[in-house]
């Protein structure tokens, strides 16, 4: 009998394992997802990137690529760092 409490607390120890690695698990994956999420940006920032993006995107595809993101002037390349906006260039995997 005594053989027979002990396997039950082993399985209840197992048990409560396995649930406390897949609440952790869960947080870590739901974590994650909330880091790769994009902020949403501002009718200011929004303005500032579709008037570089008109100003500067050469070949109107609606996109700034690299060769046209190094032709982006001082003065703009500051008001975009200042307002947080990003046009173009190489992307970060």
């Amino acid at each position: 009998m005594n053989w027979f409490k002990h396997n039950k607390r082993k399985i209840k120890m197992k048990k409560l394992l396995v649930v406390a690695l897949g609440l952790l698990v869960a947080g870590t994956v739901t974590e994650s997802a909330a880091k790769g999420q994009k902020k949403a940006q501002t009718p200011e920032q929004e303005k500032l990137k579709t008037e570089m993006t008109t100003k500067y995107d050469a070949n109107k595809d609606g996109k700034v690529d690299e060769q046209e993101a190094a032709k982006i002037d001082r003065a703009d390349k500051k008001k975009m760092k200042e307002a947080g906006v990003k046009l173009g260039g190489k992307r970060k995997k």
